[in-house]
């Protein structure tokens, strides 16, 4: 059974004619809000809020900078005028981790770290045909292969 698998998932939907949902949703939500302006205050003081309301209404649904949306940028924006500006660096020096190395117990001997990663690993996986089949057996190995 064969199934189509979507080809432009980065490209959004026409709901509204040429609009897509979220275009829709803002330039519906401006106008509305344009609109009780219009009704509410006298026509030269509801144009000086009316401008505004629709350029933010069409910037929202249309203009994008770097192939983001506006609200993207917006968003950043408000987020920068109210986090804190105050950088400061300051050195801090690493730790360095001392080694503890424990004695073996009652004849049996502890891994270790210290071989490098990826050995531990295959060793952990029980993986005998490793890219380390041409070295020698570590002690590790040797000591598990080898106990009665």
């Amino acid at each position: 059974m064969r199934f189509q698998v979507p080809q432009f998932i980065e490209i959004e939907d026409k709901i509204f004619g040429p609009f897509t949902f979220k275009q829709f949703i803002y330039l519906a939500g401006g106008a509305g809000i344009i609109f009780l302006l219009y009704r509410a205050l006298p026509l030269y003081l509801a144009v000086v809020f009316i401008i505004p309301v629709g350029a933010l209404s069409w910037t929202l649904a249309f203009y994008k900078i770097n192939n983001r949306p506006f609200i993207l940028v917006l968003e950043s924006y408000l987020k920068h005028l109210v986090s804190n500006k105050l950088y400061t660096w300051k050195r801090v020096p690493k730790k360095e981790k001392k080694r503890v190395e424990e004695e073996p117990v009652a004849g049996h001997i502890i891994p270790t770290l210290a071989e490098g990663r990826l050995k531990d690993i295959a060793w952990s996986l029980d993986v005998h045909e490793s890219i380390y089949a041409g070295e020698e057996r570590s002690v590790r190995e040797r000591t598990i292969n080898d106990a009665p």
